[in-house]
């Protein structure tokens, strides 16, 4: 199968809509990072996505609709903070989870009561979702366990050859992907952390609370893996007060004829002088933008990835910071990996 990279030009619409219409996969830009979506009402055409990415059967799928897409019949009940919530977040970076009706295929929620919506804000994601006109299940077009895309080239690298078509919309801005807000309670429960904050969903709901996986429990969300948006190479992860160990360790591995390479917040660069760095940047919004666009970059130029935590822990700091210890394999982000 040939895979075609297209950007928003005359036909690419038409295309698009012939390939999900036909059953199959369409790589799609959003202001997150790239989803691979199919059909969500075809069991065969999700079922495809998780043949695609190698992803497991229990991680369930968002669904991605436009703007004006009547979301009525695939929900069952709607509480009046979730209203107020989409009325001020979306479109955008913001996943909303509610008790499923059952009219998406069972393979989406992987046999949870509840469905994830998502709407996009991304032009070219809304295009083709009027376009198509049909809720697009699309989890992040990466396989499974590897960094998150963040250009049309890296869903190429990771998907030539086996999917049609790659809508590319450039390079996505927002950089992690959505938060996950469980809407089916008295009040809203972030599954995963992301560029809607705790702080700006409790200033509209007026309450807010994080969601903590139990040891065993059925993953709520994707994203939940421990590790996971991994780079192909080797990695360590220590916080900031352990510095010395990380120039140790990357001494040694330099010695043994290694490439090793510090991932790290631009003050940290600053101190690391004369070392191989990645600069992730100075605040949240910068690092979750540049986060996978630089995992992707040190699997390909370092044996040896070596990410230092960054100092600020609040707001979008917190997403970024959960992408990282998932990456790098460790849990609280302290230790080495």
């Amino acid at each position: 199968m040939e895979t075609q990279i297209v950007s928003r030009s005359h036909g690419w619409l038409e295309l698009a809509k012939k390939y999900i219409e036909a059953g199959e996969v369409v790589a799609f830009h959003t202001e997150t990072v790239y989803g691979l979506g199919a059909n969500a009402l075809s069991d065969e055409a999700v079922l495809k996505i998780f043949e695609l990415k190698g992803r497991p059967a229990d991680n369930p799928l968002i669904v991605h609709v436009h703007r004006e897409y009547d979301i009525s019949p695939l929900i069952d009940s709607e509480p009046s903070y979730a209203a107020a919530l989409r009325r001020a977040f979306l479109p955008g970076p913001l996943t909303m989870v509610y008790p499923s009706t059952g009219k998406v295929s069972k393979h989406v929620s992987c046999g949870l009561n509840t469905l994830a919506i998502r709407v996009p804000s991304s032009p070219t994601a809304q295009e083709f979702l009027k376009a198509v006109d049909l809720p697009i299940a699309a989890p992040s077009a990466n396989l499974s366990k590897h960094v998150s895309p963040v250009s049309a080239r890296h869903v190429y690298e990771d998907f030539s050859g086996k999917i049609p078509l790659i809508l590319d919309g450039g390079a996505c801005s927002g950089g992690i992907e959505s938060t996950v807000l469980d809407c089916t309670g008295e009040v809203p429960q972030i599954l995963r952390e992301g560029l809607v904050t705790r702080e700006m969903i409790s200033s509209v709901a007026g309450e807010c609370v994080i969601y903590h996986a139990q040891k065993g429990e059925k993953p709520k969300s994707p994203g939940m893996a421990y590790k996971h948006y991994s780079p192909r190479c080797k990695t360590a992860f220590f916080n900031e007060d352990r510095l010395d160990e990380a120039v140790s360790l990357y001494n040694e591995a330099e010695k043994k004829g290694e490439t090793p390479c510090f991932l790290c917040e631009s003050d940290v660069c600053a101190l690391l002088h004369g070392f191989r760095t990645l600069d992730l940047g100075g605040t949240g919004e910068v690092m979750a933008q540049r986060l996978y666009d630089l995992l992707r970059k040190g699997e390909k130029t370092a044996t040896l990835l070596i990410g230092v935590e960054p100092k600020e822990k609040g707001g979008v700091m917190a997403g970024v910071l959960n992408r990282m210890r998932r990456a790098f394999g460790v849990e609280h982000g302290t230790e080495e990996s």
